[in-house]
């Protein structure tokens, strides 16, 4: 087990360069950022004292993911405010971390302290502290890049030197900062919609802006790459009152839709040139990318009134599946109709269900805020595989599961675990 101290100087260890290969996780939700893999022989069961290869205390607590690399993970978490709803402490104090995990023995390799730029968000309670560490880094296997709202974008080496920063944007948000960094060819491209109301794409050898879209509203997810029938990419993301697809090399809007008519956290999911979208109001929808302007009438397929405020969906084999947010219950849809095949509540009660699902190996991974993860059967009936808690950990959990050459790395507000069959 290894235990987390503060240094009292940057460690950096020489870790030579690397690639991204089919066995990392090296982005928010994956290849792809559709929350799947597949990978096969993982775990469906664990607990404190089972399946653990090893668990890390971390500095702090934090809702985004890991990433990796090889036999490398990076992660990011905040300390020194809000990390107590009674007595969050003095904003003056916050400090953000970025950290670099041997994948093997759990040991933290180097870490990064930074100073935000203030003010921050105030700290009000749950909901209020997301966006002191909520962006999953993103790497191309040579660089990694980290995204901290309104103190900016930072690319680093893999040993932890920093490359170069850019701002986004200056603006605050009482829920924080969420959206997580994507890469395309040589492009970063940063959902600055809580900063600047923008969307952002930076050169990612420089930091140097290339292009910047305005109009994004009220969104906190993360922008996804879709395949159109054309085999060109478009870029999609959905705001407030809008799903739009832009094309990535100039931000240019191709086409929009009607979409979710509130704020948005969660991100779409594709397949085979469709698009689902969720999100709070009660809303799903189904779009076909490829078209031009306006497609409301003629590209979206259906359009359901369930929806979910958070988590983000999960496409397989012909079905959608996604939890909702405060009631616990997990839903599967038919993807071609949007009809409900099944609604069922999880037992025992869940609670609050932030973390977006991952797929792999014909399981479901719902990560509950405070009662453990459930592992669903991904087939279109309801099948309960198991519930799995820490004992001995009673701290929050609102980070997606990363998959790693036959491994899950799960993250609380106190530990990072590695779990393996193993």
């Amino acid at each position: 087990m290894q235990r987390y101290r503060r240094p009292a100087h940057v460690v950096l260890v020489l870790l030579g360069a690397s690639t991204v290969t089919a066995a990392d996780w090296s982005q928010f939700r994956g290849p792809g950022g559709l929350g799947t893999s597949a990978e096969k022989g993982l775990p469906a069961e664990w607990s404190s004292q089972k399946s653990i290869v090893w668990k890390t205390l971390l500095p702090g607590p934090g809702t985004s993911s890991p990433v990796t690399v090889g036999n490398r993970i990076f992660l990011t978490c905040y300390s020194g405010y809000a990390l107590e709803d009674k007595d969050p402490g003095k904003m003056d104090d916050l400090r953000r971390h970025v950290l670099c995990v041997d994948k093997g023995s759990g040991k933290i390799l180097w870490t990064k302290e930074f100073k935000p730029v203030l003010p921050e968000h105030k700290y009000v309670g749950e909901g209020a502290y997301h966006g002191y560490s909520s962006s999953t880094p993103v790497t191309d296997g040579e660089r990694l890049y980290v995204f901290f709202g309104k103190s900016g974008v930072f690319c680093f080496d893999l040993d932890g030197k920093e490359l170069w920063h850019a701002t986004v944007g200056k603006g605050i948000n009482g829920w924080g900062s969420a959206a997580s960094p994507l890469l395309y060819k040589e492009l970063l491209i940063v959902n600055a919609s809580v900063e600047s109301g923008a969307l952002a794409a930076f050169d990612k050898m420089t930091g140097k802006q290339v292009w910047r879209t305005p109009g994004i509203s009220s969104a906190w997810n993360t922008p996804v790459l879709v395949t159109a029938p054309s085999k060109e990419l478009e870029l999609v993301i959905s705001v407030q009152d809008r799903l739009l697809g832009l094309n990535p090399d100039t931000g240019k809007e191709l086409w929009r839709a009607d979409g979710i008519h509130r704020y948005v956290c969660p991100s779409v999911v594709s397949h085979d040139g469709v698009v689902y979208a969720i999100g709070g109001g009660h809303t799903c929808l189904a779009v076909r990318v490829g078209g031009r302007g306006d497609v409301t009438k003629t590209h979206v397929i259906w359009r359901t009134n369930k929806g979910s405020n958070v988590s983000s969906p999960v496409y397989h084999d012909g079905h959608i599946y996604w939890a909702s947010d405060n009631g616990g219950i997990v839903h599967c849809q038919e993807a071609t109709t949007g009809k409900f095949v099944y609604s069922e509540r999880l037992a025992p009660a869940s609670g609050l269900i932030y973390a977006s699902p991952v797929l792999a190996d014909g399981k479901l991974y719902f990560v509950s805020q405070r009662n453990g993860t459930y592992v669903v059967s991904a087939q279109p009936k309801f099948e309960l595989l198991a519930h799995n808690v820490f004992e001995d950990d009673k701290s929050r959990a609102n980070a997606s599961i990363a998959v790693s050459n036959g491994q899950l790395l799960l993250r609380t507000d106190r530990y990072l675990y590695c779990i393996s069959n193993g």
